[in-house]
Parts: C-alpha cells; sequence; structure tokens
C-alpha cells in the first residue's frame, strides 16, 4: 500500500497507531504499508520523541557540507573581483591558485555562484553570429619573438581635450605586451623610438605583423614605409594583415578591448594621468591577469627574451656577386637607359637585381621580394607572391 504524496503525514501518523495497538509485529505491518523496517522504526522513534511533529518532512541536505567556502575565502573571492571588475571566474581561481597555492580553492561554478549571490555578475551580451572559422594565411606564432603584433588603439581624447594614440606592441605566442605608449602622433618619427626601445630590451622578432595603415603600410604598389624599411634592415620580415580583416591579428584586437575597457572607460584628466593607466595596465596584464587561451597563466610565464639582439650599428645589405646592384633615387632605378619606379620608401638604399630568364630580374631589397623587372618596362610587374620569401642566395644583413 504505497502511500501518497498528499497525505504522508496522516500516513505516518496512522502507522504509528497501529503499531501502538500491539496487533501487529513490525515486519507484517510494514510489508502492509510498503515501506521498509528501518523506516518503521525510525517513524516511531520520532513520534515518541517529538510528537506529531517528529512526522514531518525534514531537510535532506547535510548538516555540514564538505565543500562549503568559508567566508574568509569568499571575502577573498568579492577583493579580487572589486579590483578587477571585469574578471570572471577562471581568472579569479587562477589568480587565488596562484596565491594560494597549497590551499584548496573552489571550482569555478562555486565561484560564480559567489559573485552571483553578491550581485557581481553581469549578463552577457547577445553576440553576432559567426559564420564559421575565418581562414589565417598568415604565419603562426610557435613560440616567442616568432611574431610581434602593433597597432594604433584608435585615438581618443583625454578630459582636458589631449589627444592620445597608443602605440601597442605585443607577442603573437605568449601576449607578452612590451609597449603601450601614448605618443603624440601615429607616425614613423614618433613610431620608431618606441619600436627602437622596445628592440633594445627584449630583443627583436622574426616577424612583425600589422595593418596596411599609416606608418605601417602606404597606398604604394610596394606597400613600404619608412618603418617597415627599417625593419627589413634590421632582419625583421613586415607581414602585413588583409585589409579589413582586423580578425587576423586578433589576439592583439582582443588585448585592444581590454585595454579601452581598463583605461580609458572613462579617459584620464591628462596625458600623464592616461600614461600612468597605460603603465599600470601593462604590469597587471603581463604579470598577474590569467589568461584562457594560456590555460590560465599570465603572458610573463610563457615570454622569454629574444635571442636576436638590437644592433648598435646597421650595415649596408650585401648580395650575391652575380647580380646587378642598384641605388634608388627618388624611388626609381636606372635600368637599360630606362628611369624604373620602384618604391619611394627606399630612396638611397641599395637593391639587388638576381636574372631568373633572358629578358626578366627578380628585384630584391635584402630578403624582401619588390617584383619582377621586364625589359623596356618602367615600373615593377608584383605578383601576389611577393614579400619576404626565403632569403636569396648570398644576400646577408650586417648587424
Amino acid at each position: 500500500m504505497p502511500w501518497k504524496d498528499h497525505s504522508v503525514m496522516e500516513q505516518r501518523w496512522k502507522f504509528v497507531q497501529e503499531w501502538q495497538t500491539g496487533d501487529w509485529n513490525m515486519a507484517e505491518l510494514c510489508r502492509f504499508h510498503g515501506v521498509a523496517r528501518g523506516t518503521g522504526y525510525k517513524w516511531v522513534e520520532r513520534y515518541e520523541a517529538e510528537g506529531l511533529e517528529g512526522m514531518r518532512d525534514r531537510s535532506r541536505l547535510p548538516h555540514r557540507r564538505p565543500n562549503e567556502v568559508g567566508e574568509e575565502l569568499e571575502d577573498l573571492v568579492i577583493r579580487v573581483r572589486e579590483q578587477h571588475p571585469r574578471w570572471g571566474a577562471p581568472k579569479i581561481r587562477a589568480r587565488l591558485q596562484r596565491e594560494r597555492g597549497g590551499e584548496r580553492i573552489p571550482a569555478e561554478s562555486t565561484i560564480g555562484a559567489i559573485l552571483k549571490r553578491h550581485g557581481l555578475t553581469v549578463p552577457k551580451r547577445a553576440g553576432r553570429r559567426r559564420h564559421g572559422p575565418v581562414a589565417e594565411p598568415l604565419s603562426q606564432a610557435e613560440g616567442p619573438n616568432t611574431v610581434w603584433c602593433a597597432d594604433y588603439k584608435g585615438w581618443f581624447r583625454c578630459q582636458d581635450g589631449t589627444r592620445i594614440d597608443p602605440l601597442t606592441i605585443s607577442d603573437g605566442y605568449s601576449r607578452y605586451l612590451f609597449r603601450c605608449q601614448a605618443v603624440r602622433s601615429a607616425d614613423y618619427a614618433h613610431s620608431k623610438p618606441v619600436f627602437e626601445a622596445a628592440f633594445r630590451e627584449y630583443g627583436m622578432p622574426v616577424r612583425m605583423r600589422t595593418d596596411n595603415g599609416a606608418p605601417f603600410g602606404s597606398n604604394g604598389d610596394s606597400g613600404l614605409t619608412g618603418l617597415t624599411v627599417w625593419w627589413i634592415k634590421l632582419g625583421i620580415a613586415p607581414e602585413h594583415i588583409a585589409p579589413g580583416k582586423p580578425q587576423q591579428n586578433g589576439r592583439h584586437e582582443r588585448m585592444h578591448r581590454t585595454l579601452k575597457e581598463e583605461t580609458a572607460s572613462p579617459p584620464a584628466r591628462t596625458r600623464r594621468a592616461q600614461q600612468q593607466r597605460f603603465d599600470e595596465f601593462r604590469q597587471e596584464y603581463n604579470e598577474q591577469r590569467p589568461h584562457q587561451a594560456l590555460g590560465q597563466a599570465t603572458p610573463a610565464s610563457h615570454y622569454q627574451i629574444s635571442g636576436r639582439t638590437y644592433p648598435e650599428r646597421i650595415r649596408e645589405v650585401e648580395y650575391p656577386p652575380d647580380w646587378d646592384v642598384r641605388v634608388v633615387d627618388g624611388g626609381r632605378i636606372r635600368w637599360s637607359g630606362e628611369r624604373v619606379f620602384v618604391s619611394h620608401a627606399l630612396g638611397g638604399e641599395r637593391v639587388g637585381l638576381e636574372r631568373i630568364e633572358e629578358r626578366q630580374w627578380r628585384v630584391w631589397f635584402s630578403f624582401h621580394e619588390l617584383g619582377v623587372l621586364e625589359a623596356g618596362q618602367s615600373r615593377l610587374r608584383r605578383g601576389p607572391q611577393q614579400g619576404d620569401r626565403e632569403r636569396p642566395r648570398g644576400a646577408t644583413i650586417w648587424r
């Protein structure tokens, strides 16, 4: 005779009354009511100790929860969140694990529940629909310093009206942020010293990935600028993302979003105060902020200084002895009675001409291919494959 949910208390009381009559033994009474003998003895004991109140349902929650978070640890979770308002449960947990190594740290779900209980969670906005993965035609960052990424974060004004143009440089592998510098103008003259300081401190990368805007790229056929020519002379291959494809530099762009949230919403009062925010952000981003793509480790734990040191003096590029060498003057070189346009950015530089057919030569600036020169033409033919191929035989860069 199974008990119905709506009369559980009444059935328990009836069970005890029947037991008290003495007409039943416990085994028979339990079989009649369809309950276990242990349950029958339990109801009798509760009635004798508490009366009818003992017949009520009791909470099945344990009196002590083995995974319950203590007040001290819960307060610590809240404190970390207050210090880093945009950190979620994964980053907070990684921070606690790093700081309190031997102590048992709550799961991400538990930390998330603590944040929610204290009103510290923000509902996620509906994201844009994705249409499949984005192709990545560029080189892969297989280790520290194989690819550095650089860009100018969109400019904004301080509260006093000063314009801020932040130049950012990071390592594509470890996400280590080398520079976040407010410069007075986004041009070659103000950009070069920032890169030079980074090279002196951290060494140089193999490749530098940027967009096509100034001072990293130009509208000219070669796409070269004073900055990219300098990089090539240093042995750094410039790498440009496709126009209108910022996702090809996605790691750097994601950092920019965090940078804006942490340092410019709202902006500081003055340029000096804004730069102080950038410096503090860089230190926290590199050494404290866990990164999901790094297994919740910090960029500093994955980065090591490059073995390619910045040279004190840059010497001329040398080409193989069987090549023709020309000096660029006014963006052009003299060849077979013609003035052939190469690039305005290469003014005063030496380029090498490698003969590939009877009337064709491939033109190089160090390891960077500029295009193909055909007899009788006044401009180079530039194909989709031009750029930094494998360094041509004998071409060297002296440090």
